[in-house]
């Protein structure tokens, strides 16, 4: 067993007995590069993501074209560092299961939250409920850029339809860091409000996030003025 070898081994089990609490940014990292980089010291190439790019999250944010500008970094490393936060957005998703109730706001802004984790991209979420406010379905019904998107009503309401849901809660995200609803956001509530009631849906909110942050413009008092 090399010296390497070694080290990698006291460090995997110091992760086992007391978990990331006791590591710093640059130990998760290095933790990370073991299982990208099957052999030798990544201690350098942890370093060198680091002074790249500023802190962990940086490094994890990176896209995988920036990330192999890097030495020493091959598709491999790239690979696994953009699969951690889509697999701990996973995980969040999976814990906000169908069958939630969303009652109120507050209710609504957390279940959404992990939908939105790591995206780059403005999406649209349409979160489907029964006549209890229970989840019936969330499905994304809209990717744009970074700064826009657009939505179809018309895919929407026959989403809610073919979910048979009696109410809707739409939601979409700020990749600019800002959950404040835009004029641009009001209209789009206006059309699709007006094209669920048609057909005797209700949308009961619709849900501005912004990294850890949410807006509802049902209770800043939107809703009363669309």
């Amino acid at each position: 067993m090399s010296i390497h070898d070694g080290h990698r081994q006291r460090m995997k089990a110091r992760f086992r007995t007391h978990g990331l609490d006791n590591f710093d940014e640059h130990s998760v990292l290095e933790l990370l590069l073991f299982y990208a980089v099957p052999r030798g010291d990544v201690n350098p190439l942890a370093h060198r993501l680091l002074d790249r790019f500023g802190s962990l999250a940086a490094v994890l944010d990176a896209p995988p074209e920036e990330l192999l500008c890097v030495d020493g970094v091959g598709e491999n490393t790239a690979t696994l560092l953009k699969l951690v936060p889509q697999v701990g957005r996973r995980y969040e998703i999976s814990r906000s299961a169908v069958g939630s109730i969303l009652l109120t706001s507050a209710q609504r802004g957390e279940f959404i939250k992990p939908y939105f984790y790591a995206e780059r991209d403005e999406v649209v979420y349409v979160i489907c409920l029964d006549s209890k406010y229970k989840v019936i379905a969330c499905r994304m019904v809209s990717r744009g850029s970074v700064n826009s998107t657009s939505v179809n009503s018309r895919k929407v309401v026959e989403l809610a339809l073919n979910c048979n849901a009696s109410a809707v809660v739409l939601a979409h995200n700020h990749p600019s860091g800002i959950a404040i609803p835009s004029e641009e956001d009001e209209a789009t509530t206006r059309t699709i409000r007006a094209a669920l009631h048609a057909v005797d849906i209700r949308l009961v909110d619709h849900i501005v996030v912004a990294d850890d942050d949410f807006v509802s413009m049902a209770d800043n008092g939107l809703f009363r003025l669309l």
